[in-house]
């Protein structure tokens, strides 16, 4: 019999780092990662993902683990998976990929997210000047509606967040943004007209070796 539905490309174990992956993660944008599998163009399949923090983030009622968030191995992503077409040539930088995102959802065993506010002493967030000390909520997923201990008394429908997705980018393309970020963070202070607010956080914030995690490289 044959199989229907979505093939499975990317699989996630839940008791595994991002490294131990069978197709490990990768938390850098890059064009040689080496790709972890392939699609082809019209293809239904599924990828499995770890939360941005793979896993350092955990369902315990405390803000620990935010407070002391390592934002140099953050935003892990599955991947990278080559996309052909139906005579298998690959897709290449200047191609327009258009992606539908059919279903969203926890993998079974993980139905939770939380909310949370970065410490100041740590980086800070959007809101630093508002809630400058660590914070978090755990809300617990019950079919489309969520709850939260710490929050009592809210209950409400919404609509999981897709995380990161995009395209790697071209080694000309990453020089631009490199370049870019790189002249932000030495001038950003002098060329930028900021809110005084904004003047106590970094600009830019340049890819570095700490935390870096390639995928199969």
């Amino acid at each position: 019999m044959s199989k229907h539905g979505p093939r499975l490309v990317v699989p996630i174990d839940l008791k595994k780092k991002p490294w131990e992956q069978t197709l490990p993660l990768h938390n850098r944008w890059h064009p040689d990662i080496p790709s972890v599998a392939e699609v082809t163009v019209g293809e239904l399949f599924r990828v499995e993902m770890v939360d941005f923090s793979g896993g350092g983030i955990t369902n315990s009622y405390t803000a620990e683990d935010i407070k002391h968030a390592d934002f140099s191995i953050v935003h892990y992503l599955s991947g990278p998976i080559r996309v052909v077409d139906t005579d298998g040539i690959p897709a290449k930088p200047g191609d327009l990929l258009a992606v539908e995102i059919c279903n969203l959802g926890p993998l079974p065993g993980d139905e939770w997210g939380y909310t949370a506010t970065f410490d100041r002493e740590n980086g800070g967030g959007f809101l630093t000047d508002h809630f400058p000390c660590a914070t978090k909520a755990i809300w617990y997923f019950e079919g489309i509606y969520t709850y939260s201990p710490q929050i009592p008394g809210v209950r409400f429908p919404g609509l999981t967040h897709p995380g990161i997705i995009g395209t790697a980018p071209s080694m000309e393309l990453l020089n631009v943004w490199n370049e870019r970020e790189r002249e932000l963070e030495k001038n950003g202070l002098q060329s930028l007209k900021l809110c005084d607010v904004l003047h106590t956080r970094p600009l830019a914030n340049l890819p570095t070796a700490e935390g870096c995690h390639l995928g199969l490289v």
